[in-house]
């Protein structure tokens, strides 16, 4: 038997699920394969016009660029693309809630704001990279042992990035990075956080408070390295502050509350040929499920849903929430218009090795990840998401940009769908990696921590699996650790999107 998935009826073209040496004959569908075929890799069934459309789970992927016979390998070398056009729907029916009785449970830590953390830790950030180093320096004095008598903090973090200063003072970018920092202060998943600045930089500390509103006391405090005289001071002044609200952040326990107060960042990075066909859609079935809980997903990775859009628009809850997402999608063209790219400069070459051929083709598979449930709003990048259901975040699609835009816009969990292999970690949110191919799930074991490659290995269902998600992400929310949060260390990073030049 060769091992192939014909993921539609209306398809015309197979997957391969191993590898298909040129000359064979694949019997089920009465073609001889005319070429060496990688696993997760496109064949075509028929023959395809050129200019005709390839369909694979019944989904326009691209358009050959030339006739293409039965048994062909379909990749780039005989695949396109070109330009979509939207149109609103007006008529969306909204999802119904399941009744607070059945709604699923996790033991979540409640804030006194009556936010839910699925973390409790204490987080050092900063204002300018210039002061990166004094974080790590703070985070290093609570190593091995020094928080044993604090059972409750799952550690304190020092979150460094690389701007602040030398860019345009007041602008787009620099409203990115305070609202970026001002999303992580708030974050529930802080017990307490400290911000340091230089004293020197455009991003002041001041002007964060100023423009985002944050509520300055013990728990959210600043320290200026400048006006205490130099790291030595600093390092030792800031320490002496954490000691003091140690035992303050401890006093959180975790108690029983409803899955609606899980909020999820949706990722795919390292997508490959198995990345729409297991882990996206699984990863979909369990968004409808939280969702139909009262649950949030975040949805993000602009440049990653170009070319199905339309699946997007289609779920809109109301046309100005369509109209927000297409006014974001002609942002990018105009965008990358200014500097000579284009939207459709991806996959990337892990992707293509792995058997991804055009955006539409990656873009299709990602939106599976969002389920079939309504898209109820559109926010900015790292904007603070209030509703409950399924919000688009507009991000990049550089995972470790994308992840911290979601991380600042509330998201308590991030689940990872990956068929190259990521090990990116996001404290203090824990980042749930899927493995799309159960030769990844083998091969990076310590790193992955849901084998969904068991869809095509050992037939579990998407809905199975689905399921399987869902029942983990209610238990990391209830403190599970993840692979990769028993890997780390209390050192960690942001990268908040930069758009404006660097002087």
């Amino acid at each position: 038997m060769i091992s192939f998935v014909q993921l539609h009826s209306l398809d015309n073209v197979i997957v391969a699920i191993d590898s298909i040496p040129r000359g064979t004959v694949i019997s089920e569908i009465n073609i001889v394969c005319r070429n060496n075929v990688p696993c997760g890799h496109k064949i075509s069934t028929t023959t395809i016009e050129r200019g005709d459309a390839i369909r694979k789970s019944n989904m326009i992927i691209g358009f050959a660029t030339r006739t293409i016979l039965a048994g062909e390998h379909v990749h780039v070398h005989n695949t396109g693309m070109s330009e979509n056009h939207f149109v609103v729907n007006n008529n969306i029916q909204t999802v119904s809630l399941l009744n607070d009785v059945l709604r699923n449970k996790f033991k979540g830590i409640v804030r006194s704001n009556g936010q839910v953390a699925t973390r409790n830790y204490i987080g050092i950030l900063t204002t300018v990279s210039c002061t990166n180093i004094v974080a790590k320096l703070i985070s290093e004095q609570f190593y091995g042992h020094a928080l044993d008598a604090f059972p409750n903090i799952d550690g304190i973090v020092a979150l460094t990035h690389s701007l602040g200063c030398g860019g345009v003072q007041d602008g787009d970018g620099m409203d990115i990075l305070r609202r970026t920092i001002a999303g992580y202060a708030r974050h529930p998943n802080f017990g307490a956080v400290i911000i340091l600045g230089l004293g020197c930089e455009n991003n002041q500390f001041s002007r964060i408070v100023e423009t985002e509103n944050l509520k300055i006391g013990d728990l959210l405090k600043s320290f200026i390295v400048q006006e205490l005289g130099g790291i030595k001071v600093c390092v030792d002044t800031v320490v002496k502050h954490i000691k003091y609200i140690l035992p303050i952040v401890n006093q959180f326990q975790r108690q029983t509350v409803s899955a609606s107060h899980i909020s999820i960042g949706l990722q795919c990075g390292g997508s490959d040929g198995y990345s729409g066909i297991t882990a996206n859609p699984a990863l979909g079935v369990a968004v409808d499920l939280l969702i139909k809980a009262g649950g949030t997903a975040i949805l993000s990775e602009t440049p990653e849903i170009y070319g199905a859009e339309q699946l997007l628009i289609n779920k809109a809850i109301t046309p100005t929430v369509a109209e927000k997402l297409i006014n974001r999608i002609n942002w990018w063209k105009f965008y990358l218009n200014k500097t000579g790219g284009k939207m459709n400069n991806n996959p990337s070459p892990g992707n293509k090795i792995g058997g991804l051929t055009t955006i539409l083709e990656k873009s299709s598979g990602a939106i599976s990840k969002a389920g079939t449930t309504d898209l109820v709003n559109v926010v900015k990048y790292a904007e603070s998401i209030k509703d409950h259901g399924l919000v688009f975040m507009d991000t990049p699609g550089y995972d470790p940009v994308s992840i911290t835009g979601q991380i600042a816009g509330g998201a308590n969990i991030i689940c990872f769908t990956t068929g190259r292999g990521s090990v990116y970690e996001c404290k203090p949110v824990p980042n749930l990696k899927l493995a799309t191919n159960t030769q990844l799930f083998d091969s990076m074991n310590d790193d992955m921590d849901i084998n969904c490659g068991q869809i095509i290995t050992n037939n579990v269902t998407i809905e199975e699996m689905g399921h399987m998600i869902f029942e983990t992400i209610l238990n990391v929310a209830s403190g599970q650790l993840t692979k990769s949060e028993k890997l780390t260390t209390t050192l960690s990073e942001i990268s908040p999107w930069q758009i404006d030049a660097i002087m």
